[in-house]
């Protein structure tokens, strides 16, 4: 939210108070169309942009109408964040979507057992503690993003076995720079230029190979560490059940999620610089209604909707 205070006189100008003041001072004025009655209506006019701004009922309108602006906001970013959230879930393959499941389902366990306890919010929609496994699940499914797209980067490149391919090109290049010097020893000629325009592109050839297979190894290197975060993420959130269930201590449950989310900075960090994934990067809306993982029927069942959003859908439903 923006603590920033309003300008009430410049709200005042676009505000229907402010054509009513018009209407009632100057347009009664000049319907009277009497010299005095226009120069009461003028000062009326000056006294109401002096004093009806700073009046606490234009005031309060003035407020509502703004936090009613940034609600909007905030829910059009909601809205955007979920359908980030639904096409990356859908264009996972069934293996990681049901990956994604299981662990959403441990959260759900955790919302369970924090429900149960004495000590459990009033609200659940508004929990911060609960709020914070949604942020651990958007890291996990970025991290499935990541995952399938490296696979998929991979599997591509294997099928060519560009170590093999390196090691002709580099063998040609050297039979080429062999008979190169062959000709040069000879006085060169025709032949010798065209050997040498042959082995120039020869060798930007092998160079694009030897980025390939660059790419090829950091990409494996990063997809070892993209499984490793998510198993170390995976179980975090079971020691977070773990602790939900056995405890039944709100400040046990409070501390072992606010240390599994500090990790989350680093992971999120080292996402940040790989350049072909800067698109997975983002924090979870501002908001301090709960979003959830996802839309199966099971995730969305176990997730309190806020009643504005609950009666915005119950007028589409009709």
């Amino acid at each position: 939210m923006d603590d920033q205070q309003p300008n009430y006189h410049k709200e005042f100008l676009s505000s229907p108070h402010h054509v009513w003041l018009g209407l009632l001072t100057l347009g009664c004025g000049f319907l009277l169309a009497s010299p005095l009655a226009l120069i009461a209506g003028a000062t009326t006019y000056a006294l109401g942009w002096v004093y009806l701004p700073d009046m606490p009922l234009f005031k309060k309108w003035v407020d509502r109408r703004g936090e009613a602006a940034q609600r909007a906001a905030a829910q059009a970013q909601v809205d955007e964040f979920i359908r980030r959230r639904e096409s990356l879930l859908s264009a996972l393959a069934s293996g990681r979507r049901a990956r994604y499941m299981e662990v959403a389902q441990v959260c759900r366990d955790i919302e369970t057992a924090t429900a149960e306890s004495a000590l459990a919010s009033q609200d659940p929609a508004t929990d911060p503690r609960l709020r914070k496994l949604d942020e651990l699940m958007w890291t996990y499914l970025r991290l499935l993003g990541i995952e399938e797209s490296l696979d998929r980067f991979l599997e591509t490149e294997k099928r060519e076995d560009l170590p093999l391919v390196v090691q002709e090109a580099e063998g040609e290049a050297n039979l080429l720079s062999q008979e190169i010097d062959g000709l040069k020893a000879k006085g060169g000629g025709q032949t010798f230029e065209a050997k040498q325009r042959l082995l120039s592109s020869r060798l930007e050839r092998l160079g694009v190979l030897r980025k390939r297979v660059e790419r090829v190894n950091t990409a494996s290197d990063n997809l070892a560490l993209v499984r490793s975060e998510q198993q170390r993420l995976v179980e975090q959130i079971k020691l977070v059940r773990a602790d939900a269930v056995a405890a039944k201590n709100a400040e046990t449950l409070t501390a072992r999620i606010d240390a599994t989310v500090e990790h989350l900075d680093q992971t999120n960090k080292w996402i940040s610089e790989m350049d072909e994934f800067k698109d997975l990067v983002g924090d979870l809306p501002p908001t301090d209604v709960r979003i959830g993982y996802g839309t199966t029927p099971a995730a969305a069942s176990s997730i309190p909707v806020p009643p504005r959003i609950e009666r915005r859908a119950a007028k589409e439903r009709k």
